[in-house]
């Protein structure tokens, strides 16, 4: 396996953290541990840390398989899945504390699985489909608000009560469903070819 999924593989590992640091946990278990009561307060903001980090380590992989050639069928597949594993685990945790409106997860995360499903029967078919444009316009706006709005807004907070994190996530929703048409439209006639 090399560098680059790697990178990718370690994005999914991150995944968990992520999820262990929202302040989820039941009143019961919060009020026996001082850990859990420290996250209920800072969990919100490490999660973002951590999801930041990994949206980061999103550009290195990508970077480092261009540069050293080491894109892969595995590459291919993998690195999709974990940024929609990252995205839809950060969409869920922040319905459950009302950050968003459960819609727009809800259409978000549809669009996500039926690309996944259009991957794995391409996979099937011994086709690997790559991202194109809008698919990365959207990853970076999903990325931006999903940010900003666990961030409580930050840095956009010091210029403006504005909620940049609602716009930027109503932005990333309209992108989403677009790069999803635009997939299905220029992937069909591959995929109809393969059958």
């Amino acid at each position: 396996m090399n560098l680059a999924n790697r990178i990718t593989l370690f994005r999914i590992l991150l995944i968990p953290l992520f999820i262990a640091l929202f302040p989820i946990y039941p009143e019961a278990l919060i009020s026996k541990s001082v850990i859990l009561q420290h996250l209920e307060i800072h969990g919100v903001f490490y999660a973002a840390i951590v999801f930041i980090a990994a949206s980061v380590t999103d550009k290195l992989d990508g970077y480092i398989a261009r540069k050293y050639n080491q894109i892969t069928n595995l590459g291919k597949l993998l690195d999709p899945l974990a940024d929609k594993l990252l995205i839809a685990a950060a969409l869920i945790l922040m319905v459950s504390l009302h950050l968003i409106a459960t819609w727009i997860a809800f259409l978000i995360l549809a669009r996500e699985i039926i690309m996944m499903g259009i991957r794995i029967a391409a996979s099937a078919q011994r086709i690997a489909l790559s991202a194109d444009k809008y698919g990365k316009y959207k990853m970076v706006l999903q990325v931006a608000a999903i940010s900003a709005i666990l961030l409580n807004n930050a840095p956009f907070s010091l210029f403006t009560s504005f909620p940049v994190g609602q716009a930027l996530m109503y932005g990333a929703l309209v992108m989403t469903v677009y790069s999803g048409y635009n997939y299905i439209k220029n992937n069909y006639l591959l995929l109809q070819l393969g059958d």
